[in-house]
């Protein structure tokens, strides 16, 4: 396991994005899809991922008289551990969300750049919801989430497939526990007084 300082930096945020789901592949292949990051970063922070233990080394083969090494990511690594979540501050929450979310913000923008790019046709989404839930309902919400995901992040590219990146966050909402004891629902909207949960975007 990982620390979110490790993870979350916007570079190695994105190297990883791109390697899952991708398979297995090369430092060239990466810079290919990452072509504003410069070359001596990339290998830099490539290395540093190894190091960790996050990237594997899973082929190497002579190119012209170097090394071609093919990687890709040990998902089971790729988490940050139990032990370092519960170190983090408040103001490292933040820090790490900001991140996240750029790198989210990021990954559209590069797709809407495509001259090919159509949110409609690609079913582009980003939405919200709300649900009630127990510390153990939550806990299941969770884990069936988390294996959805995975039971799709072995398939290859190939027969009309077309990678997608799926990020989510999950919040409680204090305020809303607290105005529903009290029997207010002006701050968590029409949706929450029906018991329905909410939704936006594309």
């Amino acid at each position: 396991m990982a620390t979110a300082n490790l993870l979350l930096h916007p570079v190695r945020m994105r190297i990883l994005q791109t390697l899952v789901g991708a398979g297995e592949l090369t430092t060239a292949q990466l810079r290919e899809r990452l072509p504003d990051v410069s070359t001596a970063s990339m290998y830099r922070h490539v290395a540093t991922l190894t190091r960790a233990g996050i990237l594997e080394v899973v082929q190497e083969r002579p190119v012209r008289g170097t090394v071609e090494r093919s990687y890709r990511v040990r998902q089971d690594e790729a988490l940050v551990d139990e032990e370092a979540r519960a170190g983090m501050t408040r103001e490292d929450h933040r820090q790490a969300f900001t991140v996240f979310t750029g790198a989210m913000m990021s990954d559209l923008d590069r797709y809407l750049s495509r001259d090919d790019a159509d949110p409609p046709r690609d079913g582009v989404a980003y939405r919200q919801g709300a649900v009630w839930a127990t510390p153990e309902e939550f806990t299941a919400l969770v884990e069936e989430l988390e294996a959805l995901v995975a039971r799709r992040t072995g398939h290859s590219p190939g027969d009309g497939r077309v990678r997608h990146i799926i990020s989510f966050a999950l919040v409680p909402d204090k305020a809303a526990v607290s105005d529903k004891a009290t029997g207010s629902d002006e701050a968590t909207g029409s949706d929450e007084a029906t018991g329905e949960g909410g939704a936006a975007g594309g």
